[in-house]
C-alpha cells in the first residue's frame, strides 16, 4: 500500500515560485511591512526580530535576523550578535514551555554550500527537536511531516512570548 502525503503548500518553495515575485530581501522586506501576524514575525527587538520559517524542518522552527542587512558574521555588531541570541534564548524557553521538545538544533548557515537559501542577509535558526522525529520518513522516503500548522505554532508561541 502507497501513503501520500498532501503537502501542497512545499511546492511553491521546491519550484522556486515562493521566490519569483519577491523583490528584494524577505527580512528586509517583511518588518518593513508592520504586519507581524500576516508576516509571522513573533517577537521584535531593537537590532533584530525573529520570524517563522515558511518552509520548516519541524513545527517551531524559527529564523533570527538583523534588521539590518548583512550576509557575514564577521559584519555583525556585538550589539546585534547579542540581541540575536537573547531572541532564540527566549523563543528557546517559549517553545519549552508550549511544545515540549526534547533538544534544539540552532545554527547559521553561512553560504550558499553550507545550506543558506538567503545568503546575503544572516540569520540563526533554532529548531525544536523530539526523539524520534527522525525516522523512516525523512530517511528512506524523503519526506518530513510536519504535524502543525504555521499559524496554531505561531498563536502558541506569540501567547508565550
Amino acid at each position: 500500500m502507497m501513503y501520500r502525503l498532501w503537502a501542497p503548500w512545499r511546492m511553491a518553495y521546491i519550484t522556486g515560485e515562493s521566490q519569483k515575485n519577491v523583490r528584494g530581501c524577505i527580512f528586509c522586506l517583511k518588518p518593513k511591512q508592520k504586519n507581524d501576524a500576516k508576516n509571522l514575525i513573533l517577537l521584535r527587538g531593537k537590532e533584530a526580530f525573529v520570524i517563522m520559517n515558511l518552509y520548516p524542518y519541524n513545527n517551531g522552527h524559527l529564523m533570527v535576523a538583523p534588521y539590518r542587512h548583512v550576509g557575514e558574521l564577521e559584519k555583525l555588531t556585538d550589539s546585534e550578535l547579542l540581541e540575536m541570541i537573547n531572541l532564540a534564548r527566549r523563543c528557546q524557553k517559549a517553545m519549552a514551555a508550549t511544545m515540549r521538545p526534547d533538544g534544539f538544533n540552532l545554527g547559521f548557515n553561512l553560504g550558499r554550500t553550507a545550506g543558506a537559501g538567503i545568503a546575503d542577509h544572516i540569520h540563526l535558526h533554532l529548531v525544536p527537536r523530539w526523539n524520534g522525529d527522525t525516522n523512516f520518513m525523512p530517511v528512506l522516503a524523503g519526506t518530513k511531516v510536519i504535524s502543525e500548522g504555521l499559524l496554531q505554532t505561531y498563536r502558541k508561541l506569540k501567547s508565550e512570548l
